[in-house]
C-alpha cells in the first residue's frame, strides 16, 4: 500500500515547480491582440505579438481624400501608436510635424507625416465608414475591416498582457 502512494506524493509535489516553471518560461514584453467583430463577438485575429512588432492600419480619409497610414508598435501588453501619415495620393513628401500638432491636424486636413509619438492604447474600436476602407496588418496577415464587418460595422481591437497558458499556446502556435 505504501508504494501505491508514493506516486501520488511525487505528483503533488512536482506540481508547483512544473507550475512554476511555466510562468519562469513566459517572455516579458510579449503583447496579446485581438480582433473581434464589435457586434456579434467573433473573433477576427487572437494572437501574441512580441516587443516591437508593429501593427499597421491604412484607411482613406473621406473627409480630405488622404491616405491614412498609423503605425502601432507591441510593447508589454500595450500598443504604442508611434506613427502617423496623412498622404496625398497624388504623392510627394508629406511635411513632417511635431507630434503635440496631430491633434489639431486630424481636424484641420493637408498631407502631414507625424513621428516620435508614444500614445498608448490598450482598446480601440473601428467604425468602418463607406470610404474609408480600413486594413489593419499584423504580422503578415492582411486584414480588411470592410470585408470583415461592412459598412457601419465595428472592429474591436483590443491588446493586453497574455495569459500563461496563451504564451505557451502562442509560441507552439507561431
Amino acid at each position: 500500500m505504501r508504494l501505491g502512494r508514493r506516486p501520488l506524493v511525487l505528483f503533488l509535489i512536482c506540481l508547483p515547480v512544473l507550475g512554476l516553471s511555466v510562468l519562469l518560461l513566459a517572455p516579458a514584453g510579449q503583447t496579446w491582440l485581438e480582433l473581434t467583430d464589435a457586434e456579434t463577438g467573433r473573433r477576427i485575429i487572437s494572437q501574441p505579438l512580441q516587443s516591437g512588432e508593429e501593427v499597421v492600419l491604412t484607411w482613406k480619409n473621406s473627409l480630405f481624400g488622404l491616405q491614412v497610414t498609423e503605425v502601432f508598435v507591441a510593447a508589454d501588453g500595450i500598443l504604442l501608436l508611434t506613427q502617423i501619415t496623412f498622404a496625398d495620393p497624388r504623392g510627394g513628401e508629406p511635411p513632417r510635424v511635431r507630434p503635440g500638432d496631430v491633434d489639431d491636424l486630424y481636424h484641420t486636413g493637408g498631407p502631414f507625416k507625424a513621428t516620435g509619438l508614444s500614445r498608448p492604447f490598450n482598446r480601440i474600436v473601428f467604425r468602418v465608414g463607406e470610404i474609408g476602407d480600413p486594413k489593419i496588418r499584423v504580422g503578415t496577415e492582411l486584414v480588411s475591416l470592410t470585408r470583415e464587418v461592412g459598412f457601419g460595422g465595428a472592429v474591436l481591437l483590443v491588446a493586453r498582457k497574455p495569459s500563461v497558458y496563451e504564451t505557451t499556446l502562442g509560441r507552439w502556435l507561431h
